[in-house]
């Protein structure tokens, strides 16, 4: 028997085709179905009817994104004004094909954003030069007056369409784009025009400066009337011949700035200038270098000599690039008081020295991850765990060889780090069901638990998990082949705390998948 029920509303002009037989459903509870849907139609037609222009915006602004293509179908009235109050968007476009010419009209309807993202698969060549030029054009004749946040990752950009940009968005706080080293020189110093920016992140693109033009390209290092007050410098593929960055390093405040980022970079320009401006930064909190091995040394030996740094640095991310010497100088010299979070992907830069050091000078560490640490010793990690006892909150140990059932290692860990209340084991493949469960027993205050690729754990850890962690929330076990169908469901039914699994979608049985739905609990693959 099919039932069928029409909504006044463009988006709910659905039907209700309930087979009785197939879904076990009586005649009544489909009625009752009926009954709930009418009653939504009510309510939307009051919602529409009664409400004013700004309480539906503000309605709007505490709906999840995923809802946006729905509301917009609903009404005229209600896909303008969704507009209106957009306040975030991302946009990812094609090279190939130029910007539509309504693409500043349809800007020009968003009066509230804020923040907004273009993106593309190409980012290279001539080509990509004029799509980003055209894209920033759009933006600066869209009358985005509001707009605090541009990210733009399209291709290069030009100096001129930079000008623009400076002077139509006035409040522009954080800037992401694209610079070709042929007019970088210039196009740094425009980024003093920016007087609001605080949060700057620069890709450098084509090939590195020649040799016969770093003099000409030096007088033009000279010191801006207008400071930039940054918060926040991200830096990507700087070469070892970008000496356009010494006026970065002259003119950026070494007093506001507290997060600065290095990836995929081989140099910082002129060495002096760099080490002159990283002895004097003063409040740096946050410190990332990823795939940066020819510039880690020089900066963490200049930073160990910067007394107000080091004592202001809570934060310390290296991937992929070190140096085990300066990293181990570092750690002694700067003695590390106030670091917070340690994160390190050094497979051949880090031993049982450095972790040991840790132990010492780290007294305040809330978040420890390593990744493929396969220098590390068992015994260097349970004397660290041993210092950090009812202190670490987060805890990373993936890809570490030294996770296997011999070691014992997770079984003392989990003794002495109670606290811990995220926990990521991902791509642990010795993990073994024994030692996870003799584990999880002592973790009882865990909140996130990541086990993806972990391809020796089965249905009896996830039962285990049910048991002791009560309070979990959050659980990735994507990869995990030894994981069934009847363990998702068993371990979704039973965390009544459960708000998102990571999980295969073949993994999701319709029962946990109803259950997830009514829990409101996430799924993602």
């Amino acid at each position: 028997m099919k039932r069928s029920y029409t909504c006044p509303y463009n988006w709910c002009n659905v039907h209700f085709n309930v087979i009785l037989k197939r879904t076990g459903q009586s005649r009544e509870t489909a009625d009752k179905q009926d009954y709930k849907f009418n009653k939504l139609s009510q309510l939307l037609l009051l919602m529409d009817t009664i409400l004013c222009d700004e309480l539906i915006q503000q309605i709007f602004n505490h709906l999840p994104p995923p809802s946006s293509a729905t509301i917009s179908l609903v009404s005229k009235r209600w896909r303008h004004l969704l507009r209106s109050s957009l306040t975030t968007l991302h946009l990812h476009l094609s090279p190939s094909h130029p910007p539509p010419p309504t693409l500043s009209s349809f800007l020009s309807t968003l009066t509230y954003l804020s923040s907004l993202t273009l993106s593309s698969g190409n980012t290279s060549g001539d080509i990509t030069t004029v799509f980003s030029d055209n894209l920033l054009i759009s933006i600066t004749n869209s009358n985005l007056t509001r707009l605090t946040r541009l990210h733009i990752s399209t291709g290069p950009v030009s100096i001129l369409p930079l000008i623009q940009l400076s002077i139509a968005c006035p409040k522009l706080s954080s800037l992401s784009i694209i610079l070709s080293r042929r007019t970088s020189p210039l196009q740094l110093q425009l980024l003093s025009r920016f007087s609001s920016l605080l949060n700057l992140t620069l890709n450098f693109s084509g090939n590195v400066t020649s040799p016969e033009s770093i003099s000409v390209v030096s007088q033009q290092f000279t010191v801006s009337s207008t400071e930039l007050r940054l918060q926040t410098l991200s830096l990507s593929g700087i070469g070892s011949g970008d000496y356009a960055l010494n006026w970065l390093w002259n003119n950026c405040s070494y007093e506001t700035l507290t997060k600065l980022v290095f990836e995929n970079c081989e140099g910082v320009g002129d060495t002096h200038s760099f080490a002159s401006f990283i002895k004097r930064v003063t409040h740096l909190h946050e410190l990332e270098l990823k795939t940066c091995r020819s510039i880690v040394s020089l900066l963490l030996l200049n930073l160990a000599h910067n007394h107000n740094s080091y004592n202001s640095l809570s934060s310390l991310l290296i991937y992929d690039g070190g140096d085990g010497n300066s990293l181990l100088h570092f750690i002694r010299e700067s003695r590390c008081n106030n670091l917070q979070k340690l994160d390190l992907r050094l497979p051949l830069d880090l031993d049982d020295s450095h972790i040991i050091e840790i132990s010492k000078k780290c007294k305040r560490l809330r978040d420890l991850r390593l990744q493929s640490c396969c220098m590390v010793t068992t015994e260097a990690l349970k004397t660290l765990s041993l210092a950090l006892t009812d202190q670490l909150v987060e805890l990373g140990l993936t890809n570490c060889d030294i996770i296997n059932p011999k070691t014992g290692l997770l079984v003392e860990l989990a003794q002495n780090l109670r606290t811990v209340k995220i926990l990521d084991l991902s791509y642990n493949h010795t993990l073994f069901d024994k030692e996870f469960v003799s584990m999880i027993g002592s973790l009882c205050d865990l909140r996130t638990l990541k086990l993806r690729g972990c391809s020796r754990l089965s249905d009896v850890s996830l039962i285990s998990l049910c048991k002791n962690c009560k309070k979990l929330e959050s659980v990735d076990v994507v990869y995990c082949h030894g994981i069934k169908v009847e363990g998702v469901e068993f371990m979704v039914m039973n965390l009544r705390e459960l708000r998102k699994v990571k999980v295969e979608d073949w993994k999701v049985s319709e029962d946990a998948r109803r259950w997830m739905n009514d829990k409101f609990i996430e799924v993602q693959e």
